[in-house]
Order: structure tokens, then sequence, then C-alpha cells
């Protein structure tokens, strides 16, 4: 079993940058991928970004692309996310996930993992 620990949110004005971590613990050798999501209240949730813990590969959604960097620091078996130029519709409870995808890093279904969140707001 993995323990993901999501940190980092906050209130933030619009304009702004928060970083997101999230520390795993426990059994990380099964999963080799890490992933935010984001879900705001009435909303389904989102995807946000996808990273191998080697690194070697990285996704974004439609929404952190140009914004949002991912990264990890695997001696810390940690994922970073640097949000910059937040806007209010990035106000969300975001998720940290880890597994095995099969068929496609989008997908909530494919991470058997999850962290409780870390709230970002954002205000205009």
């Amino acid at each position: 079993q993995v323990q993901l620990v999501e940190s980092g949110g906050g209130l933030v004005q619009a304009g702004g940058s928060l970083r997101l971590s999230c520390a795993a613990s426990g059994r990380t050798g099964g999963s080799y991928a890490v992933a935010w999501f984001r879900q705001a209240p009435g909303k389904e949730r989102e995807f946000v970004a996808a990273i191998t813990w080697s690194g070697t590969s990285t996704i974004y959604g439609d929404s952190a692309k140009g914004r949002f960097t991912a990264s990890t620091d695997n001696a810390k078996n940690t994922m970073y996310l640097q949000m910059n130029s937040l806007k209010p519709e990035d106000t969300a409870l975001y998720l940290c996930a880890s597994g095995s995808p099969r068929n496609s890093f989008r997908r909530a279904s494919e991470y058997n993992n999850w962290g409780q969140g870390t709230q970002v707001t954002v205000s205009s």
C-alpha cells in the first residue's frame, strides 16, 4: 500500500504561484507514475498533470499547459507541481494519485492510490 500526502495549497491572488508537493511512502515500487487531478464543487474530477517517477515522461491537461510544471525528487519520493499564472478557475481540491497506467495517464481509474487532497483557492 502506498500513502500519499499532499501539501502546499492555500489562498493566492490571480496571477500568483503555488507549489504543491505529494510525498509518497510505503510500497512505492509498485507504481511508476504519479499524477495530479483536481475537483471543484459540482464538477467532475479533472486531470491536471502526470509524470513518471523516473521523470522521463510528463503529460499535462489542457488547463495546465504552459502554466504548470511537474517534477519529481526520487530521493525524497516526492512529486511537485509548480503552478504559475493562477486563475480563479484553478480553484479546486488538488488530489495526488499514483499507479501504473496501462491505457492513459489522464484517466483517474488508472490510479489505485490517492491522497486526501490540498485545497487551492485563487481570488480575483
